[in-house]
């Protein structure tokens, strides 16, 4: 479902050259739940930034059910993210002047999909992940942390995405409900058949993925 081929990513800092990411390889198949750990600085939101399209390499492949993302042009890319990504981030990034349940059709309304039947949608979403009826009319300052990370998931699984790149989801949680949203995220993998791909500096939480990938100075270990 997903192969990367050598990929890098180098910047420039002054007079040096930074090796972000260094010739980097990996394949998972689909319904993998994988976590990338590693120390900071050591690539792994370059990595996770790649991966979502959000940027490009400076060289090797990324392909997503064999859609090579790499090639694509940027208003390509734009309608990949939108059809076929999904990103759970760790400060949420919820539309605070919006409601739960807007949050969650935003996506939904960018994709063109029918009022009525984005609304059933993110209803359906929101109950799955544990957001009750009288909970999902309300804005996200009205909502706990494991609340908007819920709404978060629901979001990124608006649109039905291959793959979903969760960057730190339980970093600002506490370790009893970010052990919630880590189950939330593993039962998605299992029952749904979505890839997920999270960055975490958990090891405990890593160490229950179906994959852990360790990552220093941009290469694998």
């Amino acid at each position: 479902m997903l192969n990367v081929k050598n990929l890098t990513k180098t910047f420039r800092s002054g007079d040096h050259r930074v090796m972000a990411v260094d010739q980097l390889n990996l394949s998972l198949p689909q319904g993998t739940f994988a976590a990338i750990v590693g120390k900071s600085g050591s690539g792994k939101s370059t990595l996770l930034g790649l991966l979502g399209a959000l940027d490009r390499p400076t060289s090797g492949t990324i392909e997503v059910d064999g859609k090579d993302v790499t090639t694509m042009s940027d208003q390509k890319l734009i309608a990949y993210r939108r059809a076929a990504m999904g990103y759970v981030f760790q400060n949420y990034n919820l539309i605070p002047n919006l409601s739960a349940l807007e949050n969650v059709m935003l996506p939904m309304e960018f994709a063109d999909m029918p009022a009525r039947q984005r609304k059933d949608r993110a209803r359906e979403l929101l109950a799955q992940v544990g957001i009750l009826a009288d909970e999902q009319d309300r804005k996200p300052a009205r909502l706990s942390g494991g609340q908007q990370q819920r709404v978060a998931i629901a979001r990124a699984l608006a649109n039905k995405p291959k793959l979903i790149l969760a960057d730190e989801p339980t970093g600002n949680l506490d370790s009893k409900t970010g052990k919630v949203i880590f189950d939330l995220l593993h039962d998605l993998a299992r029952n749904q058949k979505t890839t997920i791909i999270v960055v975490t500096h958990d090891l405990e939480i890593a160490g229950k993925t179906d994959k852990v990938f360790r990552l220093s100075d941009g290469k694998l270990q």
